[in-house]
């Protein structure tokens, strides 16, 4: 095919493509359209999923996983990936709760738990950017490094009281707000801002743009001028501040914290954003896939609980939406490119 005829088939794809044969184009409404039905499904073969209580708990779970994928989607997009954003949670949840353990108000646990969850986003991203070692070897020796120095800073212990501030942190991780007389978990008002933040972000500043043109081909984006560098040092931390605000978030929630958080968390984080629509190639993504991705893995793990499967299955479907979800971009890639 000459180039001229491809140029002139793009164009036609671009100018008689109708709303509906490009929606359906799009991955997220495919993934979108499997959680309503799954909740649908699960409407009518239980009597206690669509209960206000599930619901709850459903909603709130999943806004943590999703929390920390939109700060991996934007890592994605670049053609990176952070395996310490489990770690990170951590981190953020033991830094806050060593402070408030020892009668320190919030207001200084939550500045410094952000603080630590951003050391080690600059860390990851002067090693990768600067340093110019893969993002697959940094991360997931930082997986490992903040770890360790979670159990060290508790000494591998249960960290159950949090001092005079102890009732504002559980109001904020495990607190709701009534909208339209139906309870909203704290953690998915917080999941809402960060996903119009930075959708908008992705959208509309030069910081998005550049995110996607690295990503697209990062060669070409620094012969135009864009600052890799830099830029890749600020989406590393920008993921581990999303992985921060959880941290912070399940520590009220949770009511206790130990070693053990956050642990395999990177999995299901990834397994969010691919679902959603992100390439691990680079190039594509958006906040909002991040979120529908999230929300599809908890459905199915909700799902299996009620029905009364072993959860242990729960890796199987994850893994074949994922699957499903790669050939389908390869597909409609293929499609494009013919």
């Amino acid at each position: 095919m000459s180039a001229d005829t491809s140029l002139q088939k793009a164009i036609d794809q671009q100018t008689h493509t109708t709303f509906l044969s490009w929606l359906v184009s799009r991955q997220i409404f495919w993934v979108l359209l499997a959680a309503v039905l799954a909740v649908i499904a699960m409407s009518l073969m239980t009597r206690t999923f669509a209960t206000p209580n599930n619901l709850f708990n459903v909603t709130r779970n999943f806004a943590f996983v999703a929390i920390v994928a939109i700060g991996m989607t934007a890592v994605i997009i670049t053609g990176g990936i952070d395996l310490s954003v489990g770690s990170t949670v951590l981190i953020s949840a033991m830094v806050t709760t060593v402070i408030m353990h020892a009668g320190l108000p919030i207001t200084l646990a939550f500045p410094a738990a952000m603080g630590a969850s951003l050391l080690v986003g600059a860390i990851n991203g002067t090693l990768i950017a600067i340093a110019g070692m893969p993002p697959f070897v940094v991360t997931l020796g930082m997986m490992s490094i903040a770890r360790s120095i979670g159990m060290v800073m508790s000494n591998n212990a249960l960290i159950y009281e949090f001092g005079p501030d102890q009732a504002i942190l559980f109001a904020i991780g495990g607190g709701s707000v009534s909208l339209f007389g139906l309870p909203i978990p704290n953690p998915v008002l917080v999941m809402v801002a960060l996903c119009m933040v930075t959708a908008f972000m992705l959208r509309w500043t030069r910081w998005g743009r550049y995110l996607y043109a690295i990503g697209g081909n990062e060669r070409a984006a620094i012969l135009t001028g864009v600052p890799v560098r830099a830029v890749k040092v600020s989406v590393y931390m920008f993921a581990s501040f999303c992985a921060g605000i959880t941290g912070f978030l399940e520590a009220g929630w949770l009511g206790s914290v130990t070693t053990g958080l956050g642990t395999g968390m990177e999995l299901t984080v990834i397994a969010a954003t691919v679902i959603g629509g992100a390439n691990l190639a680079g190039g594509s993504g958006t906040a909002l896939g991040a979120i529908v991705g999230a929300a599809l893995i908890e459905i199915i793990r909700n799902s299996l609980t009620l029905l009364g499967i072993s959860t242990f299955w729960q890796g199987t479907f994850v893994g074949g939406f994922i699957v499903l979800a790669v050939a389908f971009d390869r597909l409609r890639n293929k499609d494009i490119g013919e």
